[in-house]
């Protein structure tokens, strides 16, 4: 089965595909990397809010995509990039981040890295903006393109 990039505004999305998403989220955020925080934050259903994923007939990675001002200037956000563990290796990270990076042009695009991923999300054009921080017992770094 081919693995088909997906995209879909809030208002948009289906219950059982915004399941499907946050269940991904939750196996890899709170699960696999144990650490209880509060996935369910109330930007999913915002109605400037984006999500990208790739499915083969299961969710296999996805990320979000929020438009945000920040000092009057409009930019956007991408997060909650993840991809499953029996999925990794197959460069979706890769696929996902062009997928987002072509919907916000030439636009400010902010993100909240991991401290390890700091190289890869350098890759898509990203230089850290701040100091790293712990966010929930990890470690991240913010970052920022154009």
């Amino acid at each position: 089965m081919s693995v088909e990039l997906r995209r879909s505004w809030a208002a948009d999305l289906d219950a059982a595909t915004l399941y499907r998403l946050l269940r991904l989220r939750v196996e890899v955020f709170v699960v696999e990397q144990e650490c209880a925080y509060p996935e369910l934050d109330g930007r999913d259903l915002l109605a400037t809010t984006r999500h990208l994923w790739l499915d083969d007939g299961c969710v296999l990675a996805t990320l979000r995509l929020l438009e945000e001002l920040v000092d009057g200037v409009s930019s956007f956000r991408i997060g909650r990039v993840c991809v499953a563990p029996s999925a990794r290796e197959h460069g979706y990270t890769t696929r996902l981040m062009r997928a987002a990076l072509a919907e916000t042009g030439s636009a400010t695009v902010r993100l909240d890295a991991q401290a390890h991923l700091v190289d890869m999300y350098a890759k898509f054009g990203f230089a850290v903006d701040g100091p790293a921080y712990d966010d929930d017992g990890i470690m991240h770094v913010p970052m920022r393109r154009g």
